[in-house]
């Protein structure tokens, strides 16, 4: 049911005094996901809360946690003259070591945008003296649509189409956040989407293991003030429990159909992310079944040597560690149309976000 504009301002003004009275101390919550982060900045979310609530990005942008060495091993299989890479288009500006996407393709290479995986099928008939390289990158949210991909090519008995996999699971990375001493966090706003898919049971570690109260919140402004609210409310009385303000969409068992498709393509594996490194358990790596579309495996490359951007902190960033007008890149060397670091990048990118909506000149006190 749609509110009213009345109502909905009626709601919002609930929520925001009910915040007001409960944040008697200094409060640090993340919103693990990008796009909760350009929500709070296009609703103004956080002019409306109290100096003692402090909101901090996560780790939920996919395209920035991709580390350096997946985009360099892209580049390289873009340089090959029998390759045709296929990628969502907000990979393209992320640079890697040296290079980047959008470079590579300026200089000639067969770099094409798609709206789904299921696109890369259309080109890799198309083109069959061609190896097509979809670049499947994503969270629990996306997993899906290119496990069903890949699951149409082996029916249809595709041999040019392979995926280079950089699929990743939010939970571990939660469990690595938990595990730093370093990095404050009293709340956690979790992912709506992506607990559409894996539903509450695997977040329920962070309340019950970590003491922390966690609330599945959706993405309107009043989805995330609420969300706020009830986070504010356990931390009020002293409780941690894993709460699901998302209710109109996010079930607690999940999307059971989309994870059989999962289950059928992919399995836990370990993965690299930007900032964190390696976290066990944290990826999706194709199943014995599929591993003839992984391009590692069929279309093997030599060793790439990446590094990291110096004196980029994105990785800081997508740890809670630091706010993005802490990086000495931020709004000077690193703007979104020459960006220095992945988090300039995407449109859920913390440093992109507090660059568009005018949040980089000032910090929290």
């Amino acid at each position: 049911m749609r509110l009213t504009a009345e109502e909905t301002a009626r709601a919002a003004r609930f929520f925001t005094d009910g915040i007001k009275s409960l944040a008697s101390r200094p409060v640090r919550i993340m919103e693990v996901c990008g796009t909760h982060t350009v929500a709070i900045f296009r609703a103004g979310i956080r002019q409306l809360l109290p100096a003692t609530v402090e909101l901090v990005s996560g780790p939920g942008c996919p395209v920035c946690v991709t580390p350096n060495e997946y985009l360099d091993t892209a580049i390289a299989y873009s340089r090959r003259p029998d390759s045709i890479i296929t990628t969502f288009g907000d990979m393209l500006k992320v640079p890697g070591s040296e290079s980047s996407l959008m470079a590579e393709k300026a200089r000639g290479a067969d770099i094409r945008i798609v709206y789904s995986p299921l696109d890369s099928l259309t080109i890799a008939k198309e083109n069959p003296g061609k190896k097509v390289i979809f670049l499947a990158v994503g969270f629990e949210t996306t997993a899906p649509t290119a496990a069903a991909t890949i699951l149409q090519a082996g029916q249809q008995g595709l041999t040019n189409f392979f995926v280079l996999s950089a699929h990743k699971l939010v939970p571990p990375a939660l469990k690595a956040i938990l595990a730093t001493p370093e990095t404050k966090v009293d709340g956690f706003l979790l992912p709506g989407h992506t607990a559409t898919i894996s539903g509450l049971e695997p977040y329920r570690f962070v309340a019950e293991e970590h003491g922390v109260p966690a609330v599945v919140t959706g993405f309107e402004a009043l989805d995330i003030l609420q969300g706020v609210y009830m986070l504010l409310e356990q931390i009020s009385a002293g409780k941690a429990e894993l709460m699901n303000q998302y209710r109109r969409v996010v079930k607690a068992e999940g999307n059971p159909a989309a994870r059989n498709i999962l289950d059928q393509v992919y399995q836990p594996d370990d993965a690299a992310w930007r900032g964190f490194g390696v976290i066990a358990g944290s990826g999706l790596g194709l199943t014995a079944d599929f591993r003839r579309f992984d391009a590692k495996v069929a279309l093997p490359l030599a060793r790439v040597e990446s590094r990291e951007a110096a004196g980029c902190r994105c990785g800081e960033v997508l740890r809670g560690l630091i706010i993005p007008a802490d990086c000495p890149h931020f709004g000077l060397s690193c703007t979104p149309e020459q960006p220095v670091g992945a988090c300039m990048v995407s449109v859920e990118g913390a440093c992109a976000a507090w660059y568009k909506y005018g949040q980089g000149r000032w910090k929290y006190e």
